[in-house]
């Protein structure tokens, strides 16, 4: 879907459309042997190892010019134990796939994204998450773990099992070995009622404590360059199910959220002083509505329109002053921003470099059309993030290095030594891990 590789040299681009890489060749095994043959052969030839799953990264976290690894095959369930209520997945099923799956033997994740496209490898390794009072991100409901290692071994680890390893490979950001399976926990399939509602800027700030304690998960969009948001809550349901109707479906979700929303991106970047009006006429274009599904019907939609995005995860307690200081910032600096911006939350968790290790986190994401200059705004976010002690999304845009990573995660040391003790030859190095985790 998002790659344009072809053939034995062809070049990788990833979704965004901002990374490129020309690797020496391109695999795709058809097995976990196969693969382990693959890491032991790119090491004798001296070629460096990376794998990509659909390219949703904004960073060129996958990008190599040695051996690209493409995990299409090794897709599907492994193995459904309903006595410990896990599930052990291929690593490269695609998450849209292991969600339908799930639903069909009634079982879900207990919370999600809001893409269901990447694989399931490439989403937890770069942490990706959805919002959620209690629940965590897609990597923190893993239970366990089989890579191959930069010897060509294949490992397997849980809490039990080689648990240094399971604490920091579960966001592993591909730089300990090629994720091949993980084990998640699952739970009985259940429902979601979703209350969507436009709410003016001010109010959601005035009440987020409580809007995030009422609910189980709760998120909201501003639009720049007026005061209002949409808010979104999601809490468990007892039902009956009622889902958004087809015709409504397609109109909010294709029509408005994709098309509409495509061609006032084009009308933006064609003519920029637009943008404001636009912004005002797209935060009015969504109106309330409720409706009942099972989870990822609701955790997830379709975004057909092309990005770029960063986004920090800041402390809780920070991100209505954080969220004030952007608006400020947008507001004096003539930047013309088409986008929303999404806030998000997650618990604290203890995965060593998780964006909500250790701290009760939320997330400020700002997006730009693709093809739009963004640098500027993203420059002027970033500061204001980074103030706060902001851990970049590892799979977003940003400009972050191993000494300020260092300082904003607590246990960045326990994963670098890892590392050296996993790949000391850096076999799976790129330029992007050499950046972010030191050389």
């Amino acid at each position: 879907m998002s790659s344009t590789a072809s053939g034995k040299y062809g070049t990788w681009r990833n979704w965004g459309g901002n990374v490129t890489a020309r690797p020496a060749r391109q695999i795709a095994p058809a097995s976990v042997e196969e693969l382990a043959a693959a890491v032991r052969r790119a090491r004798e030839d001296g070629l460096k190892v990376k794998a990509v799953g659909t390219g949703h990264s904004f960073t060129s976290i996958a990008a190599t010019d040695g051996v690209l690894i493409r995990p299409q095959l090794l897709t599907g369930i492994r193995k459904v134990d309903r006595e410990s209520m896990t599930v052990t997945v291929d690593a490269g099923t695609p998450l849209k796939r292991l969600n339908a799956a799930l639903a069909r033997e009634g079982l879900s994740l207990t919370n999600m994204g809001d893409i269901m496209e990447q694989t399931l490898s490439g989403a937890t390794s770069t942490g990706t998450h959805g919002t959620g009072r209690e629940s965590a991100s897609i990597a923190a409901q893993i239970k366990g773990l089989e890579l191959v290692t930069a010897d060509g071994s294949v490992l397997t680890c849980s809490e039990k099992e080689n648990p240094e390893v399971f604490a920091a490979a579960r966001i592993g950001l591909g730089a300990l070995g090629v994720v091949t399976a993980i084990t998640f926990a699952v739970e009985p399939l259940f429902l979601l009622t979703a209350r969507e509602e436009p709410m003016p800027l001010e109010r959601v700030l005035a009440e987020f404590d409580q809007l995030w304690a009422e609910n189980e998960h709760f998120e909201f969009y501003w639009f720049p360059h007026t005061g209002s948001t949409n808010t979104k809550r999601n809490n468990r349901s007892a039902g009956p199910e009622q889902p958004v109707g087809r015709l409504a479906g397609w109109f909010e979700d294709e029509f408005l959220s994709n098309g509409v929303f495509q061609a006032a991106q084009w009308a933006g970047r064609a003519a920029p002083a637009t943008i404001p009006a636009i912004a005002r006429v797209s935060s009015k274009a969504l109106s309330a509505r409720t409706y009942t599904d099972i989870p990822y019907k609701v955790f997830t939609s379709p975004r057909r329109v092309r990005f770029l995005e960063m986004e920090y995860a800041v402390p809780r307690a920070a991100l209505v002053e954080t969220l004030r200081e952007l608006r400020a910032m947008v507001d004096r600096s003539g930047l013309r921003v088409s986008f929303p911006v999404e806030v998000r939350t997650a618990p604290a968790d203890d995965i060593a470099l998780s964006t909500a290790s250790g701290r009760d986190s939320a997330y400020i994401a700002v997006h730009m059309f693709r093809g739009t200059p963004y640098q500027a705004y993203f420059t002027a976010a970033e500061r204001i993030f980074t103030a706060h002690e902001g851990r970049p999304h590892w799979g977003k845009v940003h400009t972050r290095d191993a000494e300020y990573l260092a300082r904003v995660y607590p246990r960045f040391g326990e994963f670098t030594a890892l590392r050296d003790r996993l790949d000391p030859e850096r076999l799976f190095q790129n330029d992007y891990l050499r950046r972010v985790l030191g050389a």
